[in-house]
């Protein structure tokens, strides 16, 4: 089971064996074997989000960190590779708001800016900025507006990108937008149908 097909199935145990699998690649400091394992280590927080293990999130995520900041010292003017450290300095955050914003906000966000900087059309970035600010306390400059309009600026890039309207769907949903986002987590399904997080979040969102 590759990666995405393990986060898209919430299959937690699939992902630590691909994480144990691509770690004998990546202790040999080769850039693009830590940007895999990384990415594993991202899914799997994710994943622990969803699940509501913030514990687990975080020592996911923080694992990420400190194999992706290899990577970006090695290869400094590589997009994705700030696009995905920013992402998993973000991920700390929703297990400990007040602390994890203190201690990852700043890597998190100047990651993510370092990334549209090199790369102006990276959707993706776009949405990790947005989760970003979902999570951000407001005191350290996040807001469910801020999130909406990077969410609406990688859609605008690639409209075919189901995490954007995913995590767009959630944003309106905390918002009580509940038909916008209802509209929004439909779209998520039909270009993902696989990914069970979409259901979940269509399931739990009122008509109205």
């Amino acid at each position: 089971m590759d990666l995405e097909r393990a986060r898209d199935a919430q299959d937690r145990s699939a992902l630590d064996r691909a994480i144990s699998e691509l770690q004998p690649a990546a202790a040999g400091n080769r850039p693009q074997a830590l940007y895999a394992l990384s990415t594993g280590y991202s899914y799997a927080a994710e994943i622990a989000i969803e699940l509501k293990d913030k514990n687990k999130a975080e020592s996911y995520a923080e694992a990420g960190i400190t194999a992706m900041k290899k990577a970006v010292s090695s290869q400094p003017n590589n997009a994705e590779y700030h696009r995905l450290l920013g992402e998993l300095c973000g991920q700390v955050i929703p297990a400990n708001a007040l602390i994890g914003a203190l201690q990852y906000g700043s890597c998190a966000r100047d990651e993510i800016n370092r990334a549209l900087e090199l790369d102006p059309n990276n959707s993706l970035a776009y949405v990790s900025r947005g989760v970003g600010n979902y999570y951000l306390p407001p005191q350290f400059g996040g807001s469910i507006e801020a999130a909406l309009r990077d969410f609406e600026k990688a859609i605008s890039l690639n409209p075919k990108l189901d995490e954007a309207y995913l995590w767009k769907g959630i944003a309106l949903r905390k918002s009580n937008r509940n038909t916008a986002a209802r509209e929004a987590l439909e779209t998520a399904a039909k270009l993902n149908p696989n990914r069970l997080w979409i259901k979940q979040q269509l399931d739990k969102t009122p008509a109205h």
